[in-house]
């Protein structure tokens, strides 16, 4: 009986194994932790949403409107804050119970956690620096793009083979994003070569992920969990080659400046509108800060904004499983059609009539691919 039960077992996972090789749509397979509270799709798709949108938003706001133009810097602040946030609910909750069964040696990090978190890297600072010459909306508009991107490098590699219904797919979705871009009226040849290399980072690492950790099942808070870290240490060797120290001397200068607003409303004294300078012990100009280089950039700003974006992390973990895969998928459609909508109404852009129509077909590629698990 037992020889019996053993062979059931060993065929289940040569199964498993088989179907892992193909590699199924971009998302990592999620495991539900020990102990977790579960929500409807009518309650948490709506938090989603909000919360994916709120992060878009704001960031765009700092980068734009607060001119705070550090995009490696504010990722890095993420993606600390979200290192330190992943381990205090590891120690106060059951959200991150999963991370046990993700065993990480030394050969599994150098040959997985290392590469995937560089491409990782990539992908979430070209993506951010985009928002410095692209619109919101165009730039959801082009991040349609990534499942051909994904679909173009399966298909390179050998790890899938083209078909008709896949063909047709990156058809349509690459004639809609041509057509989107040809109705952009504010087109940065500059910003779209950014954003395309922050699609081709995103799409090379969905695809390691599958082929990489196809044995392993993470959600995305155990994903960060892990992720985080590394990539916090990998964009700070970047900083100082891009942004250098100018981001660190302004957030300096905004705490400076809060405190000392702080401490002049308490005590009652005007408070003047001059640039804020701090000098060092040494004599030398730590920072100046001034309404031109950060008008209102504070603690406050970049800590709900850090919180904002971690508690989407917090939100995605309770998303999967919430609804079926066509559910989520028009979902995430819905999302960023009131996005781009959105960001229409709040920044007062354009989006023309062959932009619509070039979007509204990229989306039916999409939803096809999604649909259809990408083969």
């Amino acid at each position: 009986m037992e020889k019996r039960e053993l062979e059931k077992l060993e065929s289940v996972e040569l199964v498993e194994v088989r179907q892992s090789r193909d590699l199924p749509s971009p998302a990592t397979a999620a495991q539900q932790p020990r102990n977790r509270a579960k929500f409807s799709a009518a309650t948490i798709i709506p938090v989603w949403i909000v919360l994916s949108s709120g992060v878009i938003i704001y960031n765009n706001y700092l980068y734009n409107t607060v001119n705070f133009k550090y995009p490696v810097f504010l990722v890095t602040w993420h993606l600390t804050f979200a290192a330190i946030g992943t381990r205090v609910l590891q120690r106060t909750t059951h959200l991150l119970d999963g991370a046990k069964d993700v065993p990480v040696s030394k050969d599994m990090f150098f040959r997985s956690i290392l590469p995937i978190g560089l491409l990782f890297s990539g992908s979430l600072i070209l993506s951010n620096t985009a928002y410095l010459y692209l619109s919101v909306a165009y730039i959801q508009m082009l991040k349609a793009f990534t499942p051909v991107a994904i679909l173009l490098i399966t298909w390179a590699t050998r790890i899938s083979e083209p078909s008709r219904k896949l063909l047709l797919i990156v058809l349509m979705i690459s004639s809609g994003v041509a057509v989107t871009s040809k109705g952009e009226r504010f087109f940065s040849w500059i910003g779209f070569l950014i954003q395309a290399g922050g699609v081709g980072f995103e799409a090379t690492r969905l695809v390691l992920i599958q082929t990489l950790l196809h044995g392993l099942k993470m959600d995305p808070l155990v994903s960060l969990h892990l992720y985080a870290p590394v990539c916090a240490l990998i964009n700070l060797c970047v900083i100082p080659f891009t942004e250098g120290l100018e981001p660190f001397r302004v957030v300096w200068g905004g705490i400076i400046g809060s405190y000392s607003n702080a401490m002049t409303a308490v005590s009652g004294e005007a408070v003047s509108d001059a640039t804020v300078s701090i000098v060092g012990a040494s004599g030398e100009l730590i920072a100046a800060i001034g309404e031109e280089a950060a008008p209102h950039i504070t603690p406050f700003l970049l800590l709900t904004n850090a919180l904002l974006a971690f508690l989407l992390n917090i939100a995605a973990v309770f998303l999967v499983g919430a609804g079926s895969g066509l559910v989520l998928t028009l979902a995430g459609v819905l999302k960023d059609v009131l996005l781009v909508a959105g960001s229409v109404v709040i920044w007062g852009g354009e989006v023309g009539i062959m932009q619509a129509f070039g979007y509204s077909i990229a989306l039916c590629g999409l939803v096809m691919f999604k649909v259809s698990g990408g083969k």
